[in-house]
């Protein structure tokens, strides 16, 4: 009775300023600021509206409203940094090349129709003679003011080094977010600088609930800036997967897809976005039922047209001027 006693007062207390500071964090975290707030992101530029990853899916994405382009990036056999999801080059050209084992001038065109990754069914072609996989140096280059969410595809310092080179040239460490679902690639990337956001990496994304439920989440500081997380019910929808898939993901879709987890971290000042949502009644789940900050998707005119209905909240404001981003799309 004495052990009781004395447990429930220290379990209720523990309770209590558990679920206090999942309420108000910044009475013990210092709430990250960030120069950009983005609600509208494309995925690989909009792959379901030109070829993914090509600099005319970028400039069409930012014509459609775009706060931020997600892309992927690789390294050549000579040591160039480019924008290309896949090594192996056979989904994407028509050769069965990979990335890896050639030079940047000798790297096959893309293919001028492709399937569409995360929509099964549907497929892109190509609006001009734009084919080519581009250097991530063009992308910097060309997109100045554009927030850039940089998916670093293999673990390798030699890639995570030039990117950094690139980041740092083109003057971006406040625009750009990097890492990737691997823990020991993002680690990486904010060992090599802490000034740069970084993402939730596969592991530290499924400790978030863990500490949730467990109530320790309020008590425990990140360095990430950025939750990118899949909706689960997508891949069910979409996909043929096993009934094993099928539990899988509605297991992470308890766990992980929570509205008070993504608002706890919203008040600490750390962004949760939901990739890969392609049509408007996955968005307004994520919007109005989730309360994410921004969605990633293939189809960045069908996220403009959702975002400019009024169905969906109205945004927080940014740190970052708008006025930039519109006299960049002017310029293009």
């Amino acid at each position: 009775m004495l052990g009781l006693a004395i447990a429930l007062p220290i379990i209720g207390t523990y309770i209590i300023t558990s679920v206090v500071l999942l309420n108000f964090p910044w009475l013990v975290h210092k709430t990250k600021k960030l120069k950009f707030r983005c609600r509208h992101i494309s995925h690989r530029g909009g792959a379901a509206e030109n070829l993914e990853n090509t600099m005319t899916a970028y400039h069409h994405a930012l014509s459609m409203g775009t706060e931020m382009l997600e892309i992927d990036v690789r390294l050549t056999a000579d040591k160039q940094v480019v924008v290309c999801h896949d090594d192996d080059l056979s989904r994407v050209t028509d050769t069965d090349w990979h990335i890896s084992d050639l030079n940047y001038k000798d790297l096959p065109p893309l293919m001028k129709t492709l399937n569409v990754q995360f929509q099964p069914g549907v497929t892109c072609d190509a609006k001009n003679d734009d084919c080519h996989i581009p250097l991530l140096e063009s992308v910097f280059e060309a997109f100045p003011n554009i927030p850039i969410n940089v998916d670093i595809k293999t673990n390798s310092d030699v890639l995570i080094d030039k990117t950094h080179e690139l980041i740092c040239k083109y003057d971006r460490k406040d625009l750009t977010v990097w890492g990737n679902f691997s823990k020991d690639v993002t680690d990486k990337c904010y060992k090599k600088d802490p000034e740069i956001p970084i993402m939730f990496s596969l592991k530290r994304g499924a400790l978030l609930g863990f500490l949730l439920y467990s109530g320790l989440l309020p008590f425990i500081p990140f360095k990430e800036s950025f939750l990118e997380i899949m909706l689960p019910v997508t891949m069910i929808r979409r996909f043929e997967v096993s009934r094993t898939m099928k539990i899988i993901c509605h297991i992470v879709d308890w766990f992980l897809i929570s509205p008070v987890l993504f608002k706890h971290l919203d008040k600490r000042g750390i962004q949760t976005y939901l990739w890969v949502l392609n049509d408007e009644r996955e968005f307004d789940f994520a919007f109005n039922k989730l309360k994410v900050a921004g969605v990633m998707t293939d189809f960045p005119t069908k996220l403009k047209n959702y975002l400019n209905s009024g169905n969906a909240p109205q945004p927080a404001e940014h740190t970052s001027s708008r006025n930039e981003r519109s006299e960049l799309i002017k310029k293009e």
